[in-house]
């Protein structure tokens, strides 16, 4: 080897070794979102000082309470391998069901009884879905593609084209005002992810969605259930729905029959943005919840830098360009991991 190739061959080594940290710099996806929330906080912050106000991030995290309520759930399903877009339709049937009977212009019962038996819906809701998923060996995708649907119908059939209003006032006012000027909403979201980060990381349950996930096959070889997983994760995911509706819907001056609508596509956006591998078997909890601030911060974001109209549209577009780019991503290194898998297996 001549002396004149040997700068070459080192830069080019140089080359690759930079490109493999910036490549696992970019797969950490936690630290390119929180890079993007603070960019995103610092510009708009100049154009308007308000917007890194206390107040505003206040009503940030309030929008974003519900949002990170179930995407804790629907992260647990995916990291299974399954998937869930029914929340949404959920959501709404369960606000209509706790509406028609806590509201003074309906049953007017105890809030002691509705909201007890809007988990208990939730989560039998979940335990279905899981068993036609589980036991029928039915997809997912169509089992909760059809719930979406038949969900949303009655719902409607429920609230019979009028609006649910009166809801008990000391329910409202804990709602809007919460604990020692904490809102309840932001107070079960904390404790939300503190039950799931326990889950994943500190009881066996955890590893074995994650078994599950990376191989199924494996997974049953090993004497996993893959049944009683999948109950699991729906069941839980169906109960956190439920536990969201109780803690959102009371700030809302009515509950609409097109409450929930496009939340599912919210939420499963978070979770595949956050880095849930769509396939099953990977997904930290921190990058999920990074990714639900800057899909909530999208709509403010907006409002400040007077976006006007056409902010819900721009809403709509730039979820959708995060969840392509996250599903890109994650394919390009899946199939770079696959490749240099073969070559070290060559």
């Amino acid at each position: 080897m001549s002396r004149s190739q040997t700068p070459t061959i080192g830069h080019d080594s140089n080359t690759v070794r930079l490109s493999v940290r910036f490549a696992r710099l970019i797969r950490h996806r936690e630290v390119g979102l929180l890079l993007l929330i603070t960019l995103t906080s610092v510009v708009v912050g100049i154009k308007d000082i308000h917007f890194l106000s206390f107040e505003v991030w206040r009503d940030i995290l309030v929008r974003c309470a519900p949002t990170a309520i179930v995407a804790c759930g629907v992260m647990l399903v995916v990291v299974t391998g399954e998937i869930d877009i029914s929340v949404g339709s959920l959501m709404a049937l369960l606000a209509a069901v706790m509406g028609r009977m806590i509201s003074e212009n309906e049953l007017d019962l105890s809030c002691w009884i509705g909201i007890p038996a809007t988990l208990c819906l939730g989560t039998l809701i979940g335990v279905c879905t899981g068993s036609l998923v589980s036991l029928g060996r039915v997809p997912s995708i169509i089992v909760t593609l059809g719930l979406l649907t038949a969900l949303r119908g009655l719902t409607t059939l429920m609230m019979g084209g009028e609006n649910i209003d009166r809801l008990p006032e000391g329910l409202t006012q804990l709602a809007k005002q919460g604990l020692f000027g904490v809102p309840i909403s932001i107070l079960t979201a904390v404790g939300v992810i503190g039950l799931t980060s326990v889950l994943i990381h500190h009881i066996p349950l955890g590893r074995r969605l994650y078994a599950l996930g990376s191989s199924a096959e494996s997974a049953r070889m090993a004497g996993l259930s893959e049944v009683r997983l999948k109950l699991f994760v729906f069941g839980y995911t169906g109960f956190l729905t439920a536990l969201a509706t109780i803690v959102d819907v009371p700030r809302l001056p009515k509950i609409e029959s097109g409450i929930g609508s496009e939340f599912e596509l919210l939420v499963v956006t978070c979770v595949v943005v956050g880095g849930v591998a769509i396939s099953g078997g990977q997904g930290r909890l921190i990058g999920v919840l990074l990714a639900v601030v800057l899909m909530t911060m999208i709509r403010p974001v907006l409002t400040f830098i007077d976006i006007g109209e056409a902010g819900e549209k721009w809403t709509r577009a730039i979820q959708g360009m995060f969840i392509l780019l996250a599903v890109v991503t994650d394919s390009f290194f899946s199939r770079r991991q696959r490749g240099s898998e073969k070559e070290h297996a060559a």
